[in-house]
């Protein structure tokens, strides 16, 4: 499955009627923003550096939540919008878990393959009480925090970073994707102060990455898609690891053919047909 093959991340780059893999590199170091990163990665690489970045400014916090998150939404410039596709970018929280390495791959990442478009692909619990079921597979989209809990005016919307997904409804339509919001914390368990979180954000699934990515794909101005299979429900009877592990292998399968469905769904597309 890709998701054994590509870890953490996975570079596609788009060809006319198909899509290729190619120069295979080892190891990537970034150094930026005072910071040196060193990814011991086996990737599949073929990028083009002259990609242009013309993109509105990324969301500032505001007092009106809905405000702030429709303007996140407005991330690309109608030229980038109508410019075919040729670099997709794949993030896989497999065995890098959680927000701090999601943040810094996702970082590294751009700043190296000026990607088109990120793809956030992953498991997620989901809940019943909003219609997720085991092997559900849900485009999400919008994403939010759950655990960064900062009660002080301005400061609280920025602890909840909720921002919205690149809207892909043509995507949803063809590929009949489940469609919800995602909450995002560094624990799989649930504490009650999550779950009150959890709750605000209406979130119908729940994981330790996407609104890391969110942020991150925000600032550097690169929308960001988000393909999420449940592997255990939340607010059910079991717990949350036992049926993780119970179910990831048939998940994992459902998810590797969801995504290459999306990739095939998303060449020789522009942003816009999405």
């Amino acid at each position: 499955m890709w998701a054994d093959r590509f870890r953490p991340i996975m570079i596609i780059r788009l060809v006319g009627g198909g899509h290729s893999h190619t120069g295979a590199v080892k190891g990537l170091r970034i150094n930026a923003a005072g910071f040196s990163l060193s990814l011991s990665l086996s990737l599949s690489v073929s990028y083009n550096r002259e990609s242009a970045r013309a993109r509105a400014p990324p969301m500032a916090p505001s007092d009106d939540q809905s405000k702030a998150v429709e303007e996140s939404s407005s991330m690309v410039s109608e030229a980038h919008n109508n410019k075919p596709i040729s670099t997709i970018v794949i993030f896989v929280g497999v065995d890098c878990v959680g927000t701090v390495t999601a943040s810094l791959v996702t970082y590294a990442s751009i700043q190296a393959l000026q990607p088109d478009l990120i793809i956030n692909a992953g498991t997620a619990g989901g809940f019943k009480a909003k219609g997720a079921s085991i092997g559900d597979v849900f485009l999400a989209t919008q994403v939010a925090f759950h655990d960064r809990r900062i009660p002080i005016p301005v400061f609280d919307l920025y602890g909840v970073g909720l921002r919205k997904a690149f809207s892909a409804p043509n995507l949803v339509r063809d590929l009949n994707l489940k469609t919800g919001k995602l909450s995002t914390g560094d624990s799989l368990d649930m504490s009650p102060h999550d779950e009150a979180s959890i709750i605000a954000n209406d979130a119908t699934l729940k994981d330790m990455e996407g609104a890391a990515v969110a942020y991150v794909a925000d600032l550097l101005k690169v929308p960001v898609i988000f393909v999420k299979a449940v592997t255990d429900i939340v607010d059910g009877d079991k717990p949350s690891a036992e049926e993780f592990l119970q179910n990831l292998q048939a998940v994992t399968a459902a998810l590797d053919e969801s995504v290459a469905k999306v990739v095939d769904f998303i060449n020789g597309k522009c942003l816009s047909d999405l």
